[in-house]
Order: structure tokens, then C-alpha cells, then sequence
């Protein structure tokens, strides 16, 4: 069992001691980023141990960031640890954010390849063969996601992804959802290069969403492909069956995608193309045109507004001196800089 922590306050209990590291490094980490939420991260880590018993062959480790849960997740990790037959090591990241917990976890990961998953999603039995094939060829300056298919009936058909073909992000596409951040991959060399996730995105940071999406924005501006497959399969079950909940998660991720146009604005105009379709459908909506999600029944106008309101609060932000506070990680993964500097 390793246990790693990251600074508490003066009263907490300090930490125990870390036992060495094994000295072989896994295949592939699996980063799991979570908080207050324990009744669905142990369905998560079973099914990733489970594909990981399935293809013993593609060496795992599991790294749990605990974003300051409450509800005997710390617990619950220490017994799991302790008697894992994968390795699992537990991090406590007190700084709240979805993106910060991303960074932590990006930290302390040896895998060759990474791999986040979020703590309401379930592996399909056959993920790592799938992973193992797609990474075969050596390959490596890009990100990959795979399919995301709901997980429980009974849950409202959103935050998935379905397309039964293999797709590269062109600057035609928006980059929000074309590889959702709880089925993402990489090779730690692309991580080294690309940097920490921008911990002003994400749940819990200023920006609320989109720590993902900026992700593989800073990736195709680096030169790299941004890739979906349509295996690689994960569950979501994510429990969002009212509209009260879609709209609130709607609104917040078109808050990020508003700020995020702001933020690439000189390097990635492309992005403002997105907005004025999105404008553009608004108003054809007014006169009867068809709505941003029928199924659903989600409209453009959201998407809009927020846009607006998302690119206004990044301004505050930049104005307010507000870092994306990055350099504090600068430091991590120093092998694997060096790797990436020889590209």
C-alpha cells in the first residue's frame, strides 16, 4: 500500500510513512478523482480491478485522490489499499476542484500510459485489452478517449458519448464532449508536455466546467491529434434523472466553454465560430427551428447566455490576477519532461 499527501493543515494528523515503490513501473495508471461520493467510487474501483484481473499482462496501478471527502472515503481506501491485489495509492488533496484533484493524481502517477476515469463511471471487462491494442503501435503524441455509455437505465441520456467509429477533433468540431475527462487517455510524455489541467476549470473551481475540453484544446495547439475510439468502454452512472439536474450541468458546461473561447481567443480563433453557430441556431430556435438536444428538449439559448457570462467571469479573473495556478506542479514528472523536451 503507498499512501501520499499532499500539505494539511497544522492539525491534522500527519501522514504515515510511505513504503518504497515497487521498482517495476506499471503499463498504465488509472487516476481517480473523488469527493463524498463513496456508495459509487467502490463500484468504480471493483470494475477497474476486475480489468485488471481480466489482462494481467498490461501491469496497473490505481491512484485515488480524495478531494476532502467527509462521508469514510479515506476509510474506505485504506482497507481497499491494504489488501488490493492491484497496486492502490491513496492521495489527499485538500485544495477544491475537480482540477486540482486531476493534478495531484497527474503527480503521482508511474504509468506509461494514463488513464482518468471518474468515480461514477464503471470499466467495461475488456477496457485494458482495448487500451493495450490502441497504444500498441507506439504511437504516443496524442489523446484518446473512448465510448461512454450510460449506466443505469433509469438515468437521463447525457454526459455520454455513442459513436460507433473512430473520429479525429478538427477545428469544425467543438471540443466540449468529443472525449469526455471521464474516459480520457495518454502517455505520461504528452502529459509532461501539455502541462497541468487549468485548475480555474473544472467542478469546484471558478469556472465550473471544462477542464477537459481545455485540455485537448492545449493539445491541438501543441500539434497533437485528439482522438476517439469507439471501444474502450466505460459506464457512466452518473444519477441525474430530473431536468432540474441536465439544465444546471448544461448551463455549467457551456459557463466553461464561454470562458475557454475567451482564453485561447489569439491562438484558437476558431473557437468564436462555435459561439456564432450556437447565436445563430438560438435565433432560428425563436422561429421554430429545432432545439440543441430534442430528446432532451435543451435549447440553444442556454448555451448562449452562458457562453457570455462564462468569457465575462474569465475577464474578471485574468483582471483580478488570478494564475491558473499551474507552476505550482512544475516540477512533477521530471522524467518524463525531459522525454517529451527530446520530441
Amino acid at each position: 500500500m503507498n499512501v501520499e499527501r499532499h500539505p494539511l493543515p497544522r492539525h491534522a494528523r500527519p501522514a504515515p510513512p510511505t513504503p518504497p515503490r515497487p521498482k517495476q513501473r506499471p503499463a498504465v495508471s488509472f487516476i481517480v478523482c473523488t469527493r463524498d461520493r463513496l456508495a459509487v467510487l467502490e463500484a468504480c474501483i471493483d470494475s477497474i480491478r476486475v480489468a485488471c484481473r481480466a489482462h494481467r499482462a498490461f501491469a496497473a496501478e490505481l491512484v485515488v485522490v480524495d478531494n476532502g471527502s467527509r462521508d469514510g472515503t479515506a476509510s474506505y481506501l485504506s482497507a481497499t489499499a491494504a489488501k488490493s491485489d492491484i497496486a492502490l495509492t491513496a492521495i489527499c488533496e485538500p485544495r477544491h476542484g475537480l482540477a486540482a484533484a486531476r493534478n495531484a493524481g497527474l503527480a503521482r502517477a508511474r504509468g506509461q500510459v494514463l488513464v482518468f476515469v471518474d468515480d461514477d463511471c464503471r470499466l467495461d471487462g475488456n477496457y485494458l485489452v482495448d487500451l493495450e491494442r490502441h497504444y500498441a503501435s507506439g504511437e504516443k503524441w496524442l489523446i484518446r478517449g473512448g465510448r461512454v455509455e450510460i449506466g443505469d437505465a433509469r438515468d437521463l441520456p447525457f454526459t455520454i458519448k455513442r459513436c460507433d467509429k473512430r473520429e479525429v477533433l478538427t477545428p469544425a468540431v467543438h471540443p466540449g464532449g468529443f472525449v469526455l475527462g471521464c474516459n480520457m487517455t495518454m502517455h505520461r510524455e504528452v502529459a509532461a508536455l501539455i502541462g497541468p489541467f487549468d485548475e480555474r476549470f473544472g467542478a469546484g473551481g471558478a469556472l465550473r466546467s471544462a477542464e477537459d475540453t481545455d485540455y485537448l484544446v492545449r493539445a491541438m495547439l501543441a500539434g497533437m491529434a485528439v482522438e476517439y475510439v469507439p471501444d474502450m468502454t466505460i459506464f457512466h452512472h452518473h444519477g441525474r434523472r430530473d431536468r432540474e439536474a441536465i439544465d444546471r450541468l448544461h448551463r455549467d458546461y457551456h459557463f466553461g466553454n464561454g470562458a475557454l473561447c475567451l482564453k485561447h481567443l489569439r491562438r484558437a480563433p476558431w473557437l468564436l465560430r462555435h459561439f456564432y453557430w450556437a447565436a445563430r441556431a438560438a435565433l432560428r430556435e425563436l422561429a421554430g427551428g429545432p432545439r440543441f438536444d430534442g430528446d432532451l428538449s435543451l435549447s440553444h439559448w442556454p448555451i448562449v447566455l452562458m457562453n457570455l457570462a462564462g468569457a465575462a467571469k474569465f475577464a474578471f479573473l485574468v483582471l483580478a490576477r488570478h494564475p491558473p495556478r499551474q507552476a505550482r506542479h512544475a516540477q512533477k514528472m521530471p522524467e518524463a519532461k525531459a522525454e517529451a523536451g527530446a520530441r
